[in-house]
């Protein structure tokens, strides 16, 4: 098993309300050369949580941090129209069911990892992902 010590939370900054699944990141990834889907877990509108790359590899989800990261991705992340400029603007579109899902995703790896510490993707780069404040959402798990 890898040395787990962050569980760093994403949005798939696509459109509230527009429904995807890991195997359509995949697909973007693998375009985008990847070796597939960079994130571990995919949290879909409805709650369902869906695999993406396994724990035991390393993800693909933030420059610098996948050694020792899981990576976890909820869909939505951005307004379900453009702005006035063109373009799209960022917002928490988590539905209830993601954000009981991803308590309890959440929940259940600090379990596994007790010392990973859980952050949100804009900690580790100039992003508005995941469009909230996971660190201070998350502190108390």
């Amino acid at each position: 098993m890898r040395s787990i010590n962050k569980i760093i939370v994403h949005c798939s900054a696509t459109q509230e309300g527009r429904d995807l699944d890991a195997a359509e990141i995949n697909r973007w990834h693998l375009k985008r050369g990847w070796n597939g889907i960079g994130y571990h877990y995919v949290v879909l509108l409805d709650g369902t949580i869906e695999y993406g790359r396994s724990i035991y590899k390393q993800g693909a989800h933030v420059k610098g941090e996948n050694e020792g990261s899981i990576g976890i991705c909820y869909i939505g992340g951005v307004e379900s129209e453009r702005g006035s400029n063109g373009k799209w603007i960022a917002k928490d579109t988590r539905t209830s069911e993601q954000k009981e899902s991803l308590l309890l995703l959440l929940k259940t790896l600090k379990k596994m990892h007790p010392s990973a510490t859980i952050h949100g993707h804009n900690e580790f780069a100039a992003k508005s992902c995941p469009c909230f404040d996971a660190y201070n959402e998350y502190c108390n798990i």
